[in-house]
């Protein structure tokens, strides 16, 4: 069964992607530490500079957890939340994050600050509550997961943000200059709800966070509080139809655009036609290519979440 609740001197053993991020790296354990050596709470910190590690060190972190009564930690951006998750997930220990990525959807949703020194302070009164998660091909995604365009605009995002730095305004660039180029139109099977029908989309993102969805201005956000997931898409489209897309998703009322569809489901199917086995699939932010035919549902296992206690947490935003 999962935890209902967290000890006040239970451990933490934090996994520290010290590749990702915004901020510097010994800010980061510098704030870490002050926090915690402060109120004498016990601590292991798991820095990782080879993100191929960062499974492995996250078995090690979860092991102690289990076996010590404490919870473990992913302390960077959406990739190694993701990651960490994954290997936390289904395992009935305290999951909690120190979120030091762009957006931070994840993080805010649950109301945890970007700030370390913040986000630190809260999990010292932190109690659990169950945070609801996507599986795409039985693979963790807290935010989103997609196929297509998205993906390819996330690649060249993180491109811009090795050449130009992290930050909102080099995202949004990025954007524009991929959705320039010219995109693939994919032809996919969708099964749903005992429905199955054909569609030509640039893209599918499946969506498990409503302060995204809110954001966008995607109405089927309320589907979530239904342990559904939402997904959307457009249908074939030009540039400045992309364009025009964009700048809605900005002024949150995407769900406006005439070529846009949403909807929430239990369970989704996608096959994409020519039988290609393997396709590129986005979850968090991080890519990776999985077998097809490619399903998304939500997981029996929500995660036992660290959010703070009432008062401490950020307004959402």
């Amino acid at each position: 069964m999962p935890p209902t609740t967290f000890a006040k001197d239970a451990p933490f053993f934090i996994v520290q992607n010290t590749a990702s991020g915004r901020s510097d790296t010994q800010e980061v354990q510098d704030a870490i530490r002050s926090v915690l050596d402060g109120a004498g709470r016990r601590f292991t910190l798991f820095p990782v500079d080879d993100p191929s590690q960062l499974e492995a060190t996250a078995k090690r972190a979860l092991e102690l957890a289990r076996s010590e009564g404490g919870a473990v930690i992913a302390a960077g951006g959406d990739g190694t939340l993701n990651a960490v998750a994954q290997v936390v997930h289904g395992q009935d220990v305290p999951f909690g994050i120190l979120p030091q990525g762009t957006f931070n959807y994840f993080g805010r949703t649950y109301g945890i600050s970007q700030e370390t020194l913040e986000s630190t302070r809260c999990l010292l009164n932190a109690h659990i509550q169950p945070a609801q998660v996507g599986l795409v091909n039985d693979r963790v995604f807290l935010v989103n997961a997609s196929l297509g365009l998205y993906p390819k605009l996330l690649e060249d995002r993180e491109a811009y943000k090795k050449r130009y730095g992290r930050s909102r305004l080099v995202a949004f660039w990025s954007g524009i200059v991929t959705l320039f180029k010219a995109h693939k139109q994919l032809t996919l099977r969708i099964e749903t709800d005992g429905e199955t029908r054909t569609i030509r989309t640039p893209s599918i993102v499946v969506g498990n966070n409503p302060l995204q969805l809110e954001h966008v201005g995607i109405e089927e956000r309320g589907a979530l509080e239904q342990g559904q997931l939402v997904a959307m898409g457009s249908k074939p489209v030009g540039t400045l139809a992309l364009y025009g897309m964009l700048l809605l998703g900005l002024m949150r009322r995407l769900g406006d655009a005439d070529k846009v569809f949403s909807f929430g489901f239990e369970r989704l199917t996608v096959r994409p036609t020519g039988k290609p086995r393997r396709i590129k699939i986005a979850m968090d932010g991080e890519i990776t290519h999985l077998e097809t035919p490619i399903t998304f549902r939500v997981s029996d296992h929500p995660l036992p979440l660290l959010v703070p206690a009432e008062g401490e947490g950020v307004e959402r935003a």
